[in-house]
């Protein structure tokens, strides 16, 4: 078994949709960012090749490759996925939490697990998403900016 952790974090700002989890949030600002800024699921990316000793996102799909403008972070996910069974793995488990003052994201996350389980073609018992807010304190707290920290296990061999 390996474990991977990730973390990224994008600023909010006014034009954009927000995505998290690759689920549309009501919200007046999205996320900055070269792709459709899913700052979850680039966290969960970066878990997943953190935990194969593959680098990051961007080492993968460079924000300086016109390929990879408005691209869906679902399709980073998949193509991540697509590695780790690659190397005869599988994603044993997930938990994230998503740092966001605003907005409030009670009411999304069981869409977004839903959804992140589907795309990581597994059951939703093995998902994890938490939402906190960061207390007013900092950028966060100002909602500047929305992180997340995400770990995984995987395991080598089919279910």
């Amino acid at each position: 078994m390996r474990i991977g952790i990730g973390y990224d974090i994008h600023r909010m700002v006014n034009g954009r949709p927000l995505i998290l989890g690759g689920v549309r949030i009501d919200s007046e600002c999205g996320l900055e960012g070269h792709s459709d800024a899913d700052v979850l699921l680039h966290a969960i990316s970066d878990a997943l090749l953190g935990a194969l000793a593959l680098g990051d996102l961007g080492h993968h799909f460079p924000d300086s490759d016109p390929r990879y403008r408005g691209i869906t972070s679902v399709k980073l996910l998949k193509k991540v996925m697509e590695m780790v069974q690659g190397q005869d793995y599988r994603l044993h488990n997930l938990d994230a939490v998503v740092i966001a003052q605003k907005p409030r994201l009670a009411t999304y996350i069981p869409a977004i697990r839903r959804n992140v389980a589907d795309i990581l073609a597994t059951d939703l018992g093995s998902i994890s998403v938490k939402a906190k807010t960061a207390e007013s304190l900092g950028a966060l707290g100002r909602s500047e900016g929305i992180a997340v920290h995400a770990v995984c296990l995987i395991t080598q061999g089919s279910r």
